[in-house]
C-alpha cells in the first residue's frame, strides 16, 4: 500500500534524531526533501542511501502533485523531510501531504523535533492554549498590525524570526506589547544555544550588547497573560464596509436608502462617511 511518512529531523543536535526516524528513511523507496543537499548530509551521518528528490516552497505546488501521483501509481513508501524540524510546520510539505491524501495514500507522522514546541517548553508560560504564527510580515506597518492581532488572540504566541530581523521584531513588540514576557531562543539544541528572558525592552537591550546576536535562527515565545486584549485597528475601507453593511440591513427592514442614511447620522455616524457609503452602495447596485 502506498504510504507517505512525515519525518521530523534534528533542529541542531543530531543525537535528537529518533531511531524510528532513521529507520523510516532507510526503508523508504523515496525521500522527498526540502533541500537534497541538506538531507544528504544527514543521510551520510546515519548511513542512509535511499534515493532522493527535492520538493520545496518554490516548486511544491506543481512538483508535489507529480510526486503524489508517482507514490500512488507505483505503490511507493516515501518519506517527507524538511531541512530541520517537522515538515509542514512553518516549512514546506503541506501541498504534498494534501495531494497524497486526495489520492488515497496513507500519511503517517514520525514525530520529533520542532523548534516552536522546544521554545515553549523552556518558556515557563502556561501553554495549555497557544498560537503558532511562524514568520511575521516584514513591512513595519504590516508587522505592527499583525502584533495587534496577536494581542487579541491566545495568551501565548510562538513566532519565528531570522537573525537579521529579530531586532526589528523586538522593537515592534516593545511598542505594541511592552508588558509581554518573552523567551527568545537562538540556535536551539546547537553548540551555542542561548535563551533570553524578559520584556521586549530588556531582551532587546541584552541583544544589542551581544556582537554575535545576528547569528543563528530565532524562536520567540510571547507570554501575553498580563497584556491587555486588543482589537486590530480598522482601516478606512473596513469602516466604509461596516457602514455599507448597516445601510443594507436597514434597507432590508423596509427603509429607503435616504432613510437609512438619516438613521445612521442620527446614531452619531459622520455624515460624510455615511454619504460615501451610500454612494458606494449605489455603484454596487449599478
Amino acid at each position: 500500500m502506498a504510504k507517505l511518512y512525515v519525518v521530523a529531523t534534528p533542529i541542531g543536535n543530531l543525537q535528537d534524531f529518533s531511531p524510528r526516524g532513521i529507520e523510516t528513511l532507510r526503508q523508504a523507496d523515496l525521500i522527498v526533501a526540502e533541500d537534497t543537499r541538506v538531507t544528504m548530509k544527514l543521510c551520510q551521518v546515519f548511513d542512509i542511501h535511499t534515493r532522493m528528490t527535492s520538493c520545496h516552497r518554490h516548486n511544491e505546488e506543481s512538483k508535489g502533485l507529480r510526486i503524489a501521483e508517482q507514490i500512488a501509481e507505483e505503490n511507493l513508501t516515501a518519506a517527507l523531510t524538511t531541512d530541520a524540524g517537522t515538515p509542514c510546520i512553518s516549512d514546506p510539505g503541506n501541498e504534498l501531504v494534501k495531494a497524497c491524501l486526495d489520492r488515497g495514500v496513507e500519511v503517517v507522522p514520525v514525530p520529533g523535533c520542532c523548534a516552536g514546541i522546544a521554545a515553549v517548553s523552556v518558556s515557563g508560560a502556561d501553554a495549555r492554549e497557544f498560537a503558532f504564527y511562524g514568520f511575521l510580515p516584514r513591512e513595519k506597518k504590516d508587522l505592527r498590525e499583525k502584533l495587534r492581532q496577536i494581542c487579541g488572540g491566545p495568551r501565548v504566541a510562538v513566532i519565528h524570526e531570522s537573525p537579521f530581523r529579530v531586532a526589528d521584531l523586538l522593537e515592534a513588540m516593545e511598542e505594541i506589547m511592552p508588558q509581554a514576557r518573552l523567551t527568545v531562543c537562538c540556535d536551539l539544541t546547537k553548540l551555542h544555544e542561548k535563551n533570553r528572558y524578559g520584556t521586549p525592552a530588556e531582551v532587546l537591550s541584552d541583544m544589542k550588547a551581544d556582537e554575535k546576536a545576528e547569528k543563528g535562527e530565532y524562536c520567540v515565545v510571547a507570554d501575553l497573560h498580563i497584556v491587555p486584549l486588543q482589537e486590530p485597528e480598522k482601516t478606512a475601507s473596513e469602516a466604509e464596509l461596516s457602514l455599507e453593511a448597516r445601510l443594507t440591513d436597514r434597507m432590508r427592514n423596509g427603509m429607503s436608502l435616504r432613510e437609512a442614511q438619516e438613521a445612521l447620522v442620527a446614531e452619531g455616524k459622520k455624515k460624510n462617511a455615511v454619504k460615501q457609503a451610500a454612494l458606494n452602495l449605489k455603484k454596487m447596485f449599478e
